[in-house]
């Protein structure tokens, strides 16, 4: 094994391989300080909730290219279209899927296993969206879970945000535990040759610790509040869920897409098939199921509704986003921060695992936690030689995994899942506030990265006493 100078040197020295000259921009200023300074301009107007965030994403990512950090080419490659086609191909097949009446019959059944009770509810809908982010992912869990609840939280006539940030949190904690469930994981995973089952070894024990921690917190400050009267729990509860099935030979034709999808999701990874194209090809084939009996017409408005159901918005609010966030990557900013981070360890392994544990937490809630662990990953895979090969250094890829999934939890555009339960609960009446979420989900997501601290210390670093 190397000296601890020679690991810090070698992080250094990936460092300066990863980054990108800061490529000259308008009026000869700097790249890095330029993006910079329209990213955080977005952010602020985004924060700010004056403007609508597609808009602003779209002017930022423009801004990017007109000023010269990146040329059209470049703006186009940051964009991730594994996630913009699941979130397209999601919302189709779910959008069709509504109109069997199967997320009221799930509703339904849901509020008659507690009884209608909104306390034991909020507990349920949580742990099912834990499990559903853990096998499929957390962006189409939400896409399937949020309509649920919306619908329940109506007829019991709840607000729903708390439930809403329950999901949130569910989501990002649940897709933590496997190698599909959490974009961050799939890098990590793809880069490393971790398997399914390496996963679930190391990231879901601390997913389900923390899941347990978030479930107690939740019932206990909010749980016990949550009221509804006798009347709306008897009139959800006087429904009978085969009732709520209005379409079942839509509702079959949706269930063979959405298994053929889950199936997909499952298998494609090792056939180097993204959940991306599985959901799209899974949405075209079931407009295909939907309309091939009838006429061109109908078929043709049956094709404008299925893609009606699509949150263009949202999308184009991703689209933006992405061009944004790659806009400061390619300066080499990140490239340079991460490497800063790194260089504060001293060549210590356990220091540098924590440093990327609470790092990759803080700037996954800040920006996308993809473009982040896309930087981070040449940068411990360099040092790998210091700290003794490459077996030595997975504790450092199992605290990148932790703490960029937990830091999606830090704010409502930390990540995907986040900004699609935003988008379904504003499509229904129900805003959810920048600002109002990062007050409450900020401090929780620091509490469950204490938590990661400490699994990573006990299972990793044993003998670390003083840290």
């Amino acid at each position: 094994m190397s000296s601890p100078k020679e690991a810090v040197e070698a992080v250094v020295e990936a460092g300066q391989g990863v980054a990108h000259h800061a490529p000259e921009v308008v009026f000869g200023w700097d790249g890095m300080i330029v993006s910079s300074v329209v990213l955080v301009l977005a952010y602020v107007f985004i924060i700010s909730e004056k403007i609508n965030r597609a808009v602003i994403a779209l002017l930022g990512a423009g801004l990017m290219i007109f000023l010269g950090v990146l040329n059209q080419e470049l703006a186009v490659e940051g964009i991730d279209f594994n996630t913009i086609f699941l979130l397209i191909g999601m919302m189709v097949i779910v959008g069709i899927m509504k109109d069997s009446g199967v997320f009221q019959y799930v509703a339904i059944l849901a509020a008659k296993s507690v009884r209608g009770n909104p306390r034991a509810l909020l507990i349920v809908l949580s742990i099912i969206t834990a499990v559903f982010s853990a096998l499929l992912d957390n962006v189409t869990t939400v896409m399937l879970i949020v309509p649920i609840t919306l619908l329940l939280t109506e007829q019991l006539k709840l607000n729903p945000y708390i439930f809403l940030v329950a999901q949130i949190f569910a989501s990002n904690i649940g897709g933590m535990a496997t190698l599909i469930g959490d974009p961050p994981n799939i890098l990590i995973g793809s880069a490393v040759g971790f398997s399914f089952m390496d996963f679930v070894y190391n990231t879901a024990p601390a997913a389900a610790i923390i899941m347990v921690v978030m479930i107690v917190f939740f019932d206990l400050v909010w749980g016990r509040k949550l009221t509804t009267s006798l009347k709306a729990r008897a009139h959800l509860l006087h429904y009978k869920p085969e009732e709520a099935l209005t379409d079942k030979p839509l509702l079959m034709k949706s269930l063979f897409v959405l298994l053929l999808v889950i199936f997909g999701f499952v298998v494609g990874h090792g056939q180097g098939i993204e959940p991306g194209t599985t959901a799209l090809t899974g949405a075209a084939l079931l407009m295909l199921l939907n309309i091939y009996k009838f006429d061109a017409e109908t078929q043709t408005h049956k094709v404008h509704q299925a893609l009606g159901e699509v949150e263009w918005e949202t999308i184009f609010f991703f689209m933006g986003l992405f061009m944004l966030v790659y806009g400061v990557e390619h300066t080499g900013l990140l490239s340079l921060l991460g490497t800063k981070l790194l260089e504060l360890t001293g060549g210590d392994l356990a220091y540098t695992g924590f440093v990327i544990l609470w790092a990759s937490a803080v700037f996954s809630a800040i920006v996308d936690n993809i473009p982040f662990v896309a930087t981070m990953i040449p940068l411990i895979e360099s040092t790998a030689p210091s700290f003794g090969g490459a077996e030595a250094i997975k504790p450092l890829w199992w605290s990148l995994a932790l703490g960029a999934c937990l830091g999606g939890n830090g704010s409502i555009i930390a990540a995907s899942a986040n900004v699609m339960v935003a988008s379904f609960a504003e499509k229904a009446g129900h805003r959810i506030s920048f600002v109002k979420f990062l007050k409450l989900a900020f401090p929780m997501m620091l509490a469950t990265i204490a938590i990661a601290h400490v699994y990573v210390k006990f299972v990793y670093f044993p003998g670390r006493l003083n840290i």
